[in-house]
């Protein structure tokens, strides 16, 4: 049993370090996605606040469908925090955004409330 730990352990670690630095992100992507967190994302029009979504696993940057180049947009699924107090009140549900990487100023960031 020891032996087998070994082997298994020694396997693991070649395999990270056999990867590129882009694929042990998308690997510890999916293991964030798959352990949860808390994300909230605060959008901005000049210095007011004017939208929140809170509850967010994962903040994505979408791909082009052809080719490898990043799109210039963000998306993801969270609730929209209508009064802005951190929580999901009633009639808050989950929905899918998208957000602009050149006009849209927002903050992306772990819920400060949660421990």
């Amino acid at each position: 049993m020891k032996k087998f730990l070994i082997v298994v352990s020694v396997s693991i670690a070649l395999f990270f370090t056999a990867c590129t630095q882009e694929t042990q992100n998308k690997i510890g992507r999916t293991l964030q996605n798959w352990t949860g967190t808390d994300g909230v994302l605060d959008i901005y029009m000049g210095e007011k606040l004017v939208k929140r979504f809170i509850k967010i696993d994962k903040l994505s940057t979408a791909e082009a469908t052809q080719g490898s180049s990043p799109r210039t947009y963000r998306y993801g699924y969270g609730y929209l925090d209508k009064n802005f107090n951190f929580k999901v009140d009633n009639g808050e549900r989950k929905i899918y955004f998208e957000i602009s990487d050149y006009a849209t100023p927002y903050i992306f960031y772990d819920n400060p409330g949660v421990k």
